[in-house]
């Protein structure tokens, strides 16, 4: 049994569907603190003037806050301000209109927290992509793990009865390879294809919203979503 274990991401990168598309069990980390610069309330699209941020904007946020506890600041129209930026990025490609309707029935949901927000978005993108329909789904809170860093992920794979725990690139900086397999726990890390596509706006990057690939292909763009992953001894060895 494959498990993720990733903190929200708003509309993320394709890059995490792939990850989501190999997953037996997907964990939602967002009892961890709250990173100033992060992908948790911003991604980057593509314009005919260059790559933008969308971001949204945070109310009463403080030092040491939590993902979970992150409100929005809705005295800002920041939907309006996105799905028109979007609408105006991506308004000659063949499927727009799903791009929008995408992006209306997650502003439609009535939540208040940004890990909320950032989770819809993500699955409303799986789901029109029929990427990891058949995911066990849990919030890493409910489970009352303590801890941190390598060791509360790990004791959390062990909790689900997770055979591999699958990642991204990041993970090398601080997960205890060794840790997992004495546990019995095989670590492998995404090995991104990134598979290019027809895109507007000038040369070719997957380092965007996977809204991008939503306008640009509409379902079919489930067959640019095609990375597996590799053992961690071998990712080490490629650095």
């Amino acid at each position: 049994m494959n498990v993720v274990i990733s903190q929200p991401m708003y509309f993320p990168w394709i890059g995490f569907l792939e990850q989501l598309q190999i997953a037996n069990v997907f964990v939602l980390y967002d009892d961890v603190q709250f990173s100033k610069g992060s992908f948790t309330n911003r991604v980057q699209i593509k314009t005919h003037a260059g790559p933008r941020w969308l971001t949204v904007p945070l109310r009463g946020l403080r030092l040491g806050q939590l993902i979970n506890e992150v409100q929005i600041n809705d005295q800002i129209d920041w939907r309006r301000q996105h799905r028109e930026t979007l609408s105006q990025a991506y308004k000659n490609c063949a499927f727009v209109r799903d791009m929008i309707d995408l992006v209306d029935t997650v502003f439609s949901q009535p939540v208040e927290s940004l890990s909320e927000l950032s989770n819809a978005s993500t699955f409303a993108l799986a789901e029109y992509f029929n990427v990891g329909t058949s995911l066990s789904r849990y919030v890493a809170a409910d489970m009352k793990i303590v801890g941190g860093g390598s060791q509360r992920v790990l004791d959390i794979v062990r909790f689900l009865g997770g055979k591999a725990y699958i990642t991204g690139h990041g993970a090398r900086n601080y997960l205890d390879h060794c840790a997992f397999e004495q546990a019995g726990i095989t670590v492998r890390y995404m090995d991104y294809c990134c598979l290019p596509y027809q895109q507007q706006h000038g040369d070719f990057t997957p380092y965007v919203s996977a809204l991008d690939l939503v306008a640009n292909c509409g379902r079919d763009g489930i067959n640019y979503i095609q990375s597996t992953s590799i053992d961690w001894r071998d990712f080490i060895d490629e650095l």
